[in-house]
């Protein structure tokens, strides 16, 4: 695992201290278990251990340090690969697929190096409200099984960049 890490926000003067193996919350709003997603690939964890976050803002931020290996052709979901060694989604709302990027801005790219609460998705909770579906954001470690255990604080209300979880060993 990598060492920590400290950034120096030049707009917030803001310093942000990450550990490894911890994450922090992508979004400011409470964590739901993964079984209360309404989506039957998340909530059956048939993609990965995680959580859900019902969410009070519209900005999804880098949980993490690491690289952004897959973004959604339609701009709702992102996945992460951290420098200590978790696969993460980060998938916006659900069925948000089928608004085919409308109100969905991506602020990176594919390859690209990200630092923990760097901007990923600026999105509309409005416009996914009118279409007529949750704003549920599911966060999944997708390569749990080389995780030894993953634990998220369930029934928090949390703050963006707020620790909310990480690996156990």
């Amino acid at each position: 695992m990598k060492s920590d890490y400290k950034k120096k926000s030049e707009k917030d003067n803001i310093t942000l201290e990450t550990t490894p193996g911890r994450f922090y919350s992508p979004l400011k709003g409470k964590i739901i278990t993964l079984q209360e997603i309404p989506d039957d690939v998340f909530s059956q964890g048939i993609l990965g251990v995680g959580c859900g976050i019902e969410p009070e803002s519209e900005t999804v931020v880098a949980p993490v340090n690491g690289v952004i290996c897959m973004i959604a052709e339609t701009k709702h979901a992102i996945g992460i690969s951290s420098d200590d060694g978790m696969e993460i989604l980060i998938h916006v709302g659900i069925d948000t697929v089928l608004m085919g990027g409308d109100g969905f801005d991506v602020k990176v790219k594919e390859g690209q190096r990200i630092e923990c609460g760097q901007k990923l998705i600026v999105f509309s909770r409005n416009k996914i409200k009118e279409a007529g579906y949750p704003t549920t954001t599911a966060f999944l470690i997708t390569n749990s099984e080389e995780c030894l255990t993953v634990q998220f604080k369930i029934g928090k209300d949390v703050m963006t960049l707020e620790d909310f979880g990480g690996i156990v060993k």
